[in-house]
């Protein structure tokens, strides 16, 4: 009888702290950003590689995303759920591996800037490139449209990896990573 092996095991031996996962969410695709975005961590001395450009399904944002559905209470007048649909599932999105010193994921963090475009400084990201505010998500009900999203910490880049690129691909942290170097095809 063959038995599930324990979580994390899948990609065992991988030092995810010098991971991240780079989610270039539908609102940077939709405004051709994407490369401009990869581009900036790139420039900041992080190696961007395997570049997948996909079609979001739901179960991967709701997976993405678990702390908004676990902490739903937090917004009492809006179907989290649905807000997830509705912004990834059927939706392009851009996904890329970031690796670096260790520690990468509070530097990615810093480039990206506060979750709010309108509150995130000028220089980094989101304060240059976003163009929605918390305000407008609140009025509408939906989620802040803020271009893109990196592992918060080793364990988070863990889960996105598997989220978005599956076990089967772990092989590409085994490997030093190469740079992306062009346009990369459709997956």
């Amino acid at each position: 009888m063959s038995r599930k092996p324990p979580s994390g095991t899948v990609v065992d031996g991988v030092d995810f702290d010098r991971w991240a996962v780079i989610l270039c969410k539908p609102d940077a695709v939709e405004r051709g950003l994407v490369d401009v975005v990869l581009g900036r961590i790139a420039a900041a001395g992080v190696v961007v590689a395997d570049r997948l450009d996909l079609t979001a399904q739901p179960w991967q944002a709701h997976v993405h995303y678990w702390d908004l559905l676990v902490d739903a209470d937090w917004f009492p007048d809006r179907d989290i759920p649905a807000c997830l649909d509705a912004e990834y599932a059927g939706r392009r999105v851009a996904v890329a591996l970031a690796h670096g010193e260790p520690g990468i994921h509070g530097r990615l963090r810093q480039l990206l800037g506060h979750f709010d475009p309108t509150r995130a400084a000028r220089g980094t990201i989101r304060g240059d490139l976003g163009c929605d505010s918390l305000r407008a998500a609140l009025a509408e009900k939906r989620l802040v449209r803020n271009l893109v999203h990196t592992s918060d910490d080793p364990d988070a880049a863990r889960r996105d990896f598997g989220t978005w690129y599956g076990a089967n691909r772990s092989s590409m942290l085994t490997s030093a990573p190469i740079p992306l170097q062009s346009a990369p095809t459709d997956h």
